[in-house]
């Protein structure tokens, strides 16, 4: 399986590429985003693209993928409607659009997060956007299109959020994840159990399109 990876440098990303790379049945990963992920694997290509809503300039690399994990967002805190629907709805739309004249049978995955307002009509702006992103991907005609609602996800194998509040956040509730996967395990997952999942996923499909995060830590 040969898969494009974009957002490779946040930390879902991160742990997406960390099972990537450890799964013998990935041949390839090809990472697209804005900076150097900072490290090198017989598996992994890289691409450094400072403007990710031009893709024409390396539309031939993008070619003979089967699989696109999408694992790039922000953080709306502080940014306008505007701002946040050009990175968040806008930027996917492009290299959503952009796959699929390329790549037809590609399967396409993409994080979201849980509480995503798919009506699109909520008082929650980033969930109303995030609702609006993910209802224009799964009218896009490839193989596959799934969309991934995790809840708090905690992060391991060292891997840091770019997020410095969401780094202090961890290190001070770190010693309540167990019990708090323990009473609340639809509501906590890993990176390692989103990489993993959407490999599982990728490979053998799964029977809703929208996984929350119940369902990521049960696909095998």
């Amino acid at each position: 399986m040969k898969i494009i990876l974009f957002g490779a440098t946040g930390m879902v990303g991160q742990g997406v590429l960390r099972e990537c790379l450890a799964d013998p049945d990935v041949e390839r990963v090809l990472s697209v985003g804005r900076s150097a992920i900072g490290q090198q694997h017989p598996k992994l290509r890289e691409i450094v693209h400072p403007n990710l809503l031009e893709l024409q300039s390396i539309e031939p690399d993008l070619t003979g993928y089967d699989a696109c994990f999408y694992c790039l967002g922000v953080s709306s805190a502080g940014m306008s409607e505007d701002r946040y629907t050009s990175i968040t709805y806008d930027l996917t739309m492009v290299v959503a659009g952009t796959l699929l004249k390329l790549n037809r049978g590609m399967t396409f995955i993409y994080v979201s997060g849980m509480g995503t307002d798919s009506t699109e009509s909520g008082r929650s702006m980033w969930a109303r956007v995030k609702g609006r992103t993910e209802n224009a991907l799964l009218m896009h005609p490839f193989k596959a299109v799934y969309m991934f609602r995790p809840g708090a996800i905690i992060p391991l194998h060292g891997i840091r959020s770019k997020t410095g509040w969401y780094n202090a956040l961890y290190a001070v509730t770190k010693p309540l994840f167990p019990l708090v996967r323990h009473f609340f395990p639809s509501a906590v997952t890993t990176t390692e159990q989103v990489g993993r999942a959407m490999l599982a996923v990728a490979k053998n499909g799964y029977p809703v399109r929208i996984l929350l995060s119940a369902d990521i830590a049960a696909v095998r």
